[in-house]
């Protein structure tokens, strides 16, 4: 085996000649890399939370657009959940090759604009079109973001940037129904209004921070074949997820839908194996940590999205709290995650990825099972929801930082692929979650919120083992 170093990637800043940046970059990391990393938390943290934070408004939304059904109005969620999940690996291939840096900042323009327009929508085809536009802009930023960490930090540093990331994007998930129940209780397009300073304020601080990062000059483009493959796969998966619910799991609509994903996914697969520059290369699943994140993430996104909206709806459709109520009363999970999420990294200092996954995994599983034993029709919240949301807050803070943190097992110049298939899992299994909690609950009872749980455990119970059956055999 070779044991010459692999050829630094990283290109220049701007005080910085090529030599003097990779050096600054082995040994102690950009000078201004907490401040590059709270411009990239809180981006991350924008895209992220405009995925959860519209479930509580869909109700509001379909007040201002009279005549707009409940499937109709499901677009805005299930548009941005689509295109999201679908841009994402394209994204990040096309940031390596075009600038990490000039990647972002396009990305948190185009988001920032359509969060103008959702907020001015003035029918339900222009609001689901901007969130489709949108999700675009979230996919260019979250890969990307993670990409521009690992070159502004030393190695030394990484298991902790990373853990830190990883808990933005938790935290996020778990402050969706919060925010959201609070801006609604103002107007739903407040949800997307609030983007716009925020956006426009890292959009110039992120200008004079980032360095910029890209792959060498004549590096190979993607695979064009790949990567619309790789679209196609993925959106229509999505879409068949999301639709199946309405249409009915047998529907030949359902049926179609997933056939041909199946088709477009046999194609990426065959251009991963044998194209030259494929959209996913095959390099990146040579190794255990990367290979069980991808599946973990998959399952454990798929219980997580069941935590969020579940909880949300049985307290407003079972208890009938209100959208706020609803939304202060998840709070705790969010708190839960900041507490795990600031200390990620000692925490795989000390234990290494598998097992705070496992343990966050198997805490998921275990809030769904107190759920079962102790939620009832009958409102209870300190009893029976809150220390469910409290094991659901474990879970988040431990378990995304070192599923996320499988990015830094690879090369530094497939980054941002890995960081985007990574998401890519996670999105993939948001949306199955989606649509097999709407699946089990067609009416809101009890029983039907039970069979959530059920299957949230069992994500979660999958999840860890596939993290342990995939764990590396030997520790470095």
């Amino acid at each position: 085996m070779s044991t010459q170093a692999a050829p630094q990637t990283v290109a220049t800043t701007r005080r910085l000649d090529p030599a003097s940046a990779a050096l600054a970059v082995t040994e102690s990391g950009h000078p201004r890399r907490w401040s590059i990393m709270a411009v990239l938390g809180a981006v991350a943290f924008m895209a992220q939370l405009d995925f959860f934070v519209v479930n509580v408004a869909l109700d509001g939304i379909g007040r201002s657009f009279p005549g707009a059904g409940v499937a109709s109005v499901s677009w805005v969620l299930s548009a941005y959940a689509i295109v999201f999940a679908a841009v994402l690996v394209p994204a990040g291939r096309i940031a390596d090759q075009w600038g990490r840096r000039k990647m972002l900042l396009s990305g948190v323009a185009l988001f920032t604009l359509t969060s103008a327009v959702a907020a001015a929508a003035p029918s339900l085809g222009v609001l689901v079109a901007a969130r489709a536009v949108q999700a675009v802009g979230a996919a260019m930023i979250v890969p990307t973001s993670l990409g521009l960490l690992y070159p502004s930090f030393p190695r030394r540093q990484h298991t902790l940037v990373v853990g830190l990331w990883a808990g933005v994007g938790a935290i996020a998930a778990s402050a969706g129904p919060p925010v959201g129940g609070l801006l609604v209780t103002l107007d739903w397009r407040w949800i997307f209004l609030i983007n716009v300073p925020v956006g426009i304020a890292t959009l110039v601080a992120g200008a004079l921070l980032l360095p910029e990062v890209r792959q060498p000059k004549g590096a190979a483009l993607p695979n064009p074949v790949s990567a619309l493959a790789l679209l196609l796969a993925v959106s229509l998966l999505v879409l068949a997820t999301v639709q199946a619910p309405g249409w009915g799991w047998t529907d030949i609509r359902t049926v179609a839908l997933f056939v041909a994903a199946a088709l477009a996914g046999a194609a990426t697969v065959e251009r991963t194996l044998r194209a030259e520059a494929p959209v996913i290369e095959r390099h990146l699943f040579a190794g255990r940590p990367f290979t069980a994140a991808s599946v973990a993430l998959f399952l454990f996104s798929a219980g997580f999205a069941i935590v969020l909206l579940s909880t949300a709806l049985f307290m407003q459709e079972v208890w009938h709290f209100s959208p706020l109520r609803a939304g202060v009363s998840i709070a705790p999970a969010p708190l839960a995650s900041i507490a795990f999420a600031m200390n990620a990294g000692p925490i795989q200092s000390r234990l290494g990825r598998t097992v705070p996954a496992v343990t966050g995994t198997l805490a998921m599983a275990l809030a769904a099972g107190y759920w079962l034993a102790a939620v009832h029709t009958a409102p209870d919240y300190w009893g029976g929801m809150f220390p469910g949301l409290i094991l659901v807050g474990l879970a988040g803070g431990l378990a995304w930082a070192p599923l996320f943190a499988a990015a830094g097992t690879l090369a530094p110049e497939r980054a941002t692929t890995g960081s985007a298939v990574l998401n890519m899992s996670r999105q993939i299994g948001s949306a199955v979650g989606v649509a097999l909690l709407v699946a089990l609950t067609p009416q809101a009872t009890t029983t039907a919120f039970d069979h959530a749980w059920w299957v949230q455990a069992g994500a979660g119970i999958a999840a860890a083992a596939a993290l342990l059956v995939l764990r590396p055999r030997h520790t470095p």
